[in-house]
């Protein structure tokens, strides 16, 4: 009996530091995965100029900035054209609040060290007559037919093409910015997400009031 006691208390010992090595074992592992699994997607970063901001910021301001300028570029196509008073002055609207948009964006990736993306509007892109976008997984952005389109419907066919179009656009700008405003960190870029969402929301309404009647 003394033997057979013995026996397992040493089958227990053993099996209980095999556990326990095994437990250890698993939370050095955890802890030494720790910086890379479990890392924050979007890390909070300070710019040279005092800025503080994360990844989702800069993809917010880099990928707002060609989608507003595609936006300002569907307006200029009411110029000269036979059109509602209402859709006249939305196209003026959307021209007056998109374009100092660009320029704060630009001001802000150019402050935080990122990439200023390069537009539709560009000099070197609008010379060759390119309306290419380049980014068909941003929301809402019109290909290159749909711009070509526009541009050569008849006055006839453009109101309706360009409202309906327009909605298309602004509601994937508001997704963008309802992304910004879960994701961000950048006070200023926050701010002009909320701004962005509201504005076009009430146009997205405003338009589709038009395509009804």
């Amino acid at each position: 009996m003394f033997h057979t006691t013995t026996h397992r208390r040493r089958v227990r010992t053993t099996a209980a530091l095999m556990g326990a090595a095994l437990a250890a074992t698993a939370v050095l592992t955890a802890c030494g995965g720790s910086d890379s699994d479990n890392a924050e997607p979007s890390a909070t970063r300070t710019a040279a100029n005092g800025d503080v901001y994360n990844d989702a910021d800069v993809t917010f301001a880099q990928q707002m900035i060609p989608h507003h300028a595609q936006a300002i570029t569907m307006a200029d196509m009411t110029r000269g054209r036979d059109l509602s008073p209402q859709v006249q002055q939305l196209a003026d609207g959307i021209m007056a609040a998109q374009t100092p948009e660009i320029e704060t964006m630009t001001g802000w990736l150019t402050g935080w060290g990122e990439e200023v993306p390069e537009t539709m509007r560009d000099h070197a892109n609008a010379e060759d007559g390119d309306m290419e976008m380049g980014d068909s997984d941003m929301p809402g952005m019109m290909s290159q037919d749909d711009m070509e389109a526009l541009e050569s419907a008849t006055d006839a066919e453009f109101e309706d093409m360009w409202l309906e179009m327009m909605v298309e656009h602004h509601q994937g700008a508001i997704e963008m910015a309802e992304d910004e405003q879960q994701e961000g960190e950048a006070s200023a870029a926050l701010d002009l997400a909320e701004d962005i969402a509201a504005g076009q929301t009430a146009e997205v309404k405003q338009m589709n009031k038009l395509l009804a009647e």
